[in-house]
């Protein structure tokens, strides 16, 4: 008798991993042993994880000003990348443009084909260090602006808004984005990063695997939930027409994107309570509209009271990223940018043991037909 097939491989455990650990029971999430959301909250820096990530520890306070410099000095671009972005065009999708721009640079690195363990730990840096420039400056190109150059003097996260407006963060803002890039860094087997050691299990390039990466990111049930969350809250409108939104969803069965997780099914996602912490403190600074955090909070209570479901990591970050001042179009890419670093970690596990990826599937089509030719076919 055939195995019952497990629709979306739920619960099915393909592989074993020292890098993530999650227990969607108990809502628990930790990086190499480490509780994520108490690392958050004494202010790991995502320089710090993307260190921990790639090697397993945590750094020394010299082993991490010599990794971040590295970083640092990776993070322009060549003139010729630049020209290749601008031929990229601009009414192009965002997560879109960004996968074609990790393509193309592919193209301008000298190693791209060398799959030793020491190249590839250079382009995992290359990448990481890179792809929030990437974004940044295709931004700015489809915007009509001139991209900018990233400042050294800047953390990863504080030069990535710097970049997107041309102005140096204040550090609740620079902090507040750091973290939510520490949140989003790695996440077990999801589906973009199963999808990244799928390809790296065929020795394809690493290019190559995040680019797979991002592709299935670009998804409104993965990476652009929380795009989604926006653009209902805009549909919403204001915090009076929240009630009247969600008894009309309800009557009408649509899915409030934002709730609910496959792992996490009874105590709720534990990055979510964090986000809600760094949102309401972003959203609520003096001078700032704290309009959509609001209405995020009654949206959250409402569906929570009517149906139970808790919101996930995704819910709150849209209001939060909407506070930082970003652009709804970035919100995939900034978790692009996180999870490259849980991508490429996990492509450095995965060559280390490979073993090519390739399960199998139940037929359910026709018993064996004879073939008829073109002529009694008629």
């Amino acid at each position: 008798m055939e195995d019952t097939p497990v629709r979306g491989l739920e619960g099915v455990i393909a592989a074993d991993t020292k890098i993530c650990s999650l227990d969607g029971v108990n809502g628990i999430l930790g990086y190499y042993g480490y509780d994520v959301p108490e690392m958050v909250r004494k202010k790991v820096t995502f320089e710090e994880i993307v260190y921990l990530l790639w090697h397993g520890e945590l750094p020394t306070r010299e082993r991490l000003k010599e990794f971040d410099g590295a970083m640092k000095a990776e993070r322009a671009l060549s003139p010729g990348m630049l020209r290749a972005l601008k031929q990229i065009p601009p009414g192009e999708q965002r997560t879109a443009a960004l996968r074609g721009g990790v393509g193309i640079q592919g193209l301008f690195d000298e190693e791209a084909e060398d799959d030793s363990p020491e190249a590839n730990r250079r382009k995992a840096l290359r990448l990481t260090a890179k792809m929030p420039t990437i974004v940044a400056a295709q931004h700015r190109l489809a915007e009509g602006l001139k991209p900018l150059n990233p400042r050294r003097g800047l953390g990863h996260a504080a030069n990535f808004l710097y970049m997107i407006t041309g102005q140096a963060p204040d550090k609740i803002d620079a902090r507040a984005l750091d973290a939510t890039l520490v949140l989003y860094a790695e996440h077990e087997f999801n589906a973009s990063t199963f999808a990244t050691r799928v390809v790296t299990s065929t020795m394809s390039d690493i290019y190559s695997a995040v680019t797979a990466g991002i592709s299935a990111l670009k998804g409104p049930l993965h990476g652009g939930a929380g795009l989604a969350v926006m653009e209902t809250l805009r549909e919403i409108g204001d915090i009076e027409n929240v009630e009247p939104f969600v008894e009309a969803a309800l009557a009408r069965k649509r899915l409030f994107m934002g709730f609910g997780h496959r792992v996490y099914t009874k105590s709720g996602d534990p990055r979510a309570s964090v986000l809600i912490e760094l949102a309401e403190e972003v959203c609520h600074q003096p001078g700032r509209d704290a309009k959509w955090f609001d209405m995020a909070r009654a949206l959250d209570h409402a569906v929570q009271s009517r149906k139970g479901v808790i919101p996930n990591v995704d819910f709150y970050s849209a209001p939060l990223w909407q506070g930082l001042g970003i652009p709804m179009e970035l919100f995939v890419p900034i978790i692009a940018m996180s999870r490259v670093a849980g991508w490429t970690a996990n492509i450095l596990e995965q060559q280390a043991d490979n073993r090519l990826i390739r399960p199998r599937a139940r037929y359910t089509g026709p018993d064996k037909r004879p073939y008829r030719t073109m002529r009694s076919r008629g």
